[in-house]
């Protein structure tokens, strides 16, 4: 389990170390926690699986929203440019707050900044049963319902990993990527601990 975890973390140095003849060039709103959680973002890609049908084409983008303020500017872009996973590239987009979800429904991978904290459980109501990768960053993103939540332990980027909603949203998540992870599960509605 320890070398899984350090082969992760050895990944997201090198993606960021790809960054480093960019270094120059990264404004003020990226730092080096929002540099690693991009890192374990296009990671997570490569240990998730989505259905078929999630895809229109064999060579459609994994699209990545970005909801609420982007905590990484650019850094994610740069992250994804020229990757690719199973022939897929990745686009990167930026989607504002809106009650129909349109522009929501159209990702693969959808990143709840902080900001968005009151619409969370809107959001998370809303891509229930749909095979989107949710993550955030929130406190308790994941026991609402989220299905990978980052937070801070130690000055390190830590996560915590929703099964039963990733199951719901039709995802299989690697084991490789699990063992990495604290599993949480779901608070119940009416507030009581899940059995």
């Amino acid at each position: 389990m320890k070398k899984v975890g350090l082969l992760i973390v050895i990944t997201c140095l090198l993606s960021a170390m790809a960054l480093g003849s960019h270094a120059e060039a990264l404004d003020s709103s990226d730092s080096s926690e929002y540099l690693i959680k991009a890192g374990f973002i296009y990671n997570f890609a490569k240990l998730v699986e989505w259905p078929t049908a999630s895809f229109a084409q064999p060579d459609s983008p994994i699209v990545i929203g970005i909801l609420g303020e982007d905590p990484f500017g650019a850094t994610l872009d740069r992250i994804v440019a020229d990757k690719k996973i199973n022939g897929r590239g990745f686009a990167v987009k930026r989607v504002k707050w809106s009650r129909d979800f349109k522009d929501l429904r159209d990702c693969n991978i959808l990143f709840v900044s902080s900001s968005e904290k009151e619409h969370i459980e809107s959001v998370i109501d809303a891509m229930k049963g749909l095979p989107i990768l949710t993550i955030g960053d929130a406190p308790g993103f994941a026991k609402r319902g989220g299905i990978i939540n980052f937070m801070l332990e130690d000055n390190k980027v830590r996560f915590e990993v929703n099964v039963e909603a990733a199951k719901h949203a039709d995802l299989t998540i690697s084991s490789r990527l699990l063992t990495l992870a604290r599993i949480v599960q779901q608070a119940a509605a009416d507030g009581r601990k899940p059995e």
